[in-house]
């Protein structure tokens, strides 16, 4: 994929993540086919499907239950690499071979969804998510990961 293409990719992943209702942090997922430049299927995080607004209903289960952020990733939202990865098998959308980009480095939970899923290379938006993270995991199983620019986390110090 050229430069110009995945530049515009990386901001409608980010226009995507504005559709999650998480109070925490908006995150946004494409899976695309590289050889076409086109998106297959794209995810954000969020509640169960049909299950409230929030992880928890109608309140953030992580708030509730005082998870630290970077920490028990397991409850609380789905994540976007889990929602993009779950609608590709719901619809028949092959991900082996794919690339992936997302708006922050994705979980240990996550890294092996997308390992196990084929995708190929995971494309990670500069300055997202800053817990604990499964980047080398995915290093470690023959994924590609790549930064890519993007707006930086209010949450480090400049």
């Amino acid at each position: 994929m050229k430069d110009k293409h995945i530049r515009v990719r990386v901001e409608q992943c980010l226009a995507l993540a504005k559709a999650s209702n998480c109070p925490r942090r908006k995150f946004g997922a494409l899976l695309l086919d590289p050889a076409r430049n086109v998106v297959l299927m794209d995810g954000y995080n969020g509640g169960p499907r049909g299950g409230g607004e929030l992880c928890g209903g109608e309140a953030c289960l992580r708030d509730t239950m005082q998870i630290p952020s970077g920490t028990r990733m397991e409850l609380g939202c789905h994540h976007a690499e889990m929602n993009v990865v779950c609608n590709a098998a719901a619809n028949g959308v092959r991900a082996a071979g794919a690339w992936l980009i997302v708006t922050g480095e994705p979980c240990m939970m996550c890294a092996k969804m997308i390992h196990h899923a084929g995708i190929v290379r995971v494309l990670v938006v500069e300055g997202g998510y800053a817990g604990e993270n499964g980047v080398e995991y995915l290093r470690q199983h023959g994924v590609e990961v790549v930064g890519v620019e993007g707006p930086k986390d209010p949450r480090l110090a400049p």
